[in-house]
């Protein structure tokens, strides 16, 4: 019965890691702007927004499989957000993530830092001014 259960065990353990060996899913780009195109990549690139402004960003990625994308939203090293999406593609994709306020945001620095299944994947700055 002890070889059975040992067995087991093992076949477990490798059908767990067959199951992940499938997925090459990474994150290739971070973009930063303040609008889309139709396939969900940043159309106006840029660093600087006015507090009114919407900002997008677009976390680019290639290879296939399936995983979890994330952003964290900072405003002066406080964390305004942390949105998440269960993503699933067979090749190269854009997912879409923004940041608005109906009041405007306060000037000053932020910060998105993106993450592909808990694990940082980059990070972008960005700052709001009064005018550009």
């Amino acid at each position: 019965m002890r070889t059975v259960t040992i067995h087991l065990f093992f076949v477990i353990v490798l059908l767990a890691c067959l199951a992940g060996c499938g997925s090459d899913l990474r994150v290739s780009t971070i973009q930063l702007g303040r609008s889309l195109n139709n396939d969900k990549t940043v159309a106006s690139h840029t660093t600087t927004f006015t507090p009114t402004e919407t900002v997008y960003v677009a976390v680019i990625t290639a290879g296939a499989g399936s995983g979890t994308i994330g952003v964290r939203w900072e405003y002066e090293g406080r964390v305004m957000g942390e949105p998440k999406k269960e993503v699933s593609y067979q090749g190269g994709e854009a997912t879409e993530f923004h940041l608005q306020s109906a009041g405007g945001f306060p000037v000053g620095d932020y910060s998105v830092e993106v993450f592909l299944n808990g694990q940082s994947a980059g990070k972008r700055t960005f700052r709001v001014e009064n005018s550009r």
